[in-house]
Formats: C-alpha cells, structure tokens, sequence
C-alpha cells in the first residue's frame, strides 16, 4: 500500500478500509484527485478523528439542505462548552495568501491573521488547504513571503497541503478547491474565501446550495482580517450566527435602533423601538398625517395628482 496516499487521506478523516480498498481498484500510483473522486463516488464519508477513538451512539442530526427546524439558541441558554457550538472552519489558503498579497505576491501572513481572527473567537476546528508546492523555494515569478507561517501551521495540524509532484518537469496540481468544499460540507462548516467555486457549484447541487449558503468572504484592512457583518446581505444573518451552530433567534429585531424616536424608517425598520410596541407601526407617510391630522383617502388624493403633474 502507498503509505503517503494512505497518511494523507487518512489525516481528511477516511477510514483505511475505504482508501485500501480504492487503491486495489485504482493501483497504487492512481493520483490522488482520482482516489478522492472514488471515494465520494463509494459515498465514504470522512469522521472528524477526535470521534475514532471514542465511537458515540448512532444518532440521526439535522446538518446541511435537509435541516428543517434548526435548533435555536435563546438569550441566557446554559452552554457546557461555547466551542460546541461554532461551526469547523475551512480556509482557502492560496485565496487567503493572495488577497493579502494584493494578488501579486502569495503572503502566507495573511493566512495567519485570518487563523488567528477564528482562534481568538474560540473556534477550535480549523483548516487551512494550501498546494504542497508552496513549499518549495520561491521563484521570480511566483513570490512568497513569511514562508516560515506554512511550517509553523504545519506543526499545529492546521494546514495541510494537496498534492502536487512533477512528471517529466511538469508540475502536476491536484484541485485544492475540491478538498476545501469537500471538507467543509463534511463537516458542516463554513468556507473561507473570496473565489465562488462556479465549477463545483456546477458539479454538485448539494455543494452549490453549501456554498451559497456557508461562503464566508472578507478583506483585509491595514493587516486587518475583516470578514462582514452581514455575510448573506442585508437581510440574512448576523456574522455571529452565520458561525454559529446555534444562532441566537431574533437577534436583530431586538437591537435597539441607533436613531431612537428620529428614525425615519417606520414600519420597514428591522431594529426595535421601545416606543412603538403598543401601538401600529405605520408608515412614514401614515405617521405625518396623523400627526396633522390629514385623513388617510385625502392624503392618497394628493398623492395621486402629485404623480399625474
């Protein structure tokens, strides 16, 4: 058996069954893309490997596009362990390494700013996939600095690299986009990265609705890693909940609106005015008239010969 075959794909969580058994089929110099595409076509799901050692009882868990009534957390809800509930993160490392770069130069320290941003919010599962060939010495037209970050990584068992290796003097690349998806809707995490992985949204209609729904973007702010504060837009969830396995319900409803009485939005305000609460959200428009006493049907008058001038 190809022990560094079986090494590697056994450090993404396949089983050594699976993996021997895809090498008998394939041969034992098969490249590694086309093991993995074996073994998601056998359907072998990879185990998170803290799990190996201690095998829990079966138990049916709502995860991914079939998940219908999702868990909530309340406000003030007992929580054993705060790292249970954030979700594994998976970062695309050459994405990551680029941007910071200005997309000119691969700066592995921009990797290291974003591992620290989810360190430091207590995320304990954390990926990093980078091309086995960054670790070769730099060359003119591909430049990398803080090289020493990948090796340090390395050594914490967060980055792994995908597998390169040359044939005839031509490098040949496995797809590291598809090990970050894979991993990640295994695990029911979130991708980190700028890239929309059309192609595998393409290939896959589990992995597009994953990537729709768990794409966490970013930028880079004077060294600063910056996700957003609203990663699906205006109207989806918070950054806290989107990496949360268990999103506070009706977080925002009940955040207090910064312009108080000012607020001009009325009804369409999706921020919670105290003093509004026994009494109809109306319009803008419905609230000045009431205010002066024009009836509703004049004011709708004036607003249709407004339109027709």
């Amino acid at each position: 058996v190809n022990q560094s075959k079986l090494d590697f794909f056994c450090k993404l969580g396949y089983s050594k069954q699976d993996i021997c058994r895809v090498l008998e089929n394939l041969g034992q110099e098969a490249l590694e893309d086309d093991v993995l595409k074996e073994l998601i076509r056998m359907g072998s799901k990879p185990q998170a490997l803290e799990n190996q050692a201690q095998p829990s009882p079966l138990k049916l868990v709502a995860r991914g596009s079939c998940s219908n009534t999702p868990r909530f957390k309340w406000p003030g809800e007992d929580e054993s362990d705060s790292s249970d509930s954030l979700r594994p993160i998976v970062i695309d490392g050459s994405n990551v390494a680029m941007s910071h770069g200005n997309k000119e130069v691969f700066s592995c320290w921009g990797i290291q700013l974003a591992v620290d941003w989810f360190r430091e919010r207590g995320h304990t599962y954390i990926k990093v996939f980078v091309p086995l060939w960054r670790k070769e010495p730099p060359r003119q037209d591909s430049p990398i600095t803080d090289q020493h970050v990948l090796e340090e990584l390395e050594k914490q068992s967060i980055l792994v690299y995908t597998p390169s290796r040359k044939v005839k003097g031509k490098r040949v690349v496995c797809y590291d986009d598809r090990y970050i998806v894979k991993v990640a809707y295994e695990k029911d995490g979130v991708i980190v990265s700028n890239d929309h992985y059309r192609d595998l949204q393409n290939e896959n209609p589990e992995w597009k609705w994953f990537i729709e729904q768990r794409l966490l973007m970013y930028s880079f702010v004077s060294n600063r890693f910056m996700p957003p504060d609203d990663p699906l837009g205006r109207h989806g969830p918070t950054l806290n909940n989107f990496l949360s396995k268990k999103p506070v319900l009706l977080e925002k409803i009940w955040q207090p609106c910064p312009y108080g009485k000012k607020c001009t939005y009325g009804n369409k305000c999706k921020f919670y005015h105290p003093e509004r609460l026994h009494q109809a959200q109306l319009s803008v428009a419905d609230e000045l008239r009431a205010k002066t006493k024009v009836p509703l049907s004049l004011g709708k008058e004036e607003e249709r010969c407004n339109y027709s001038l």
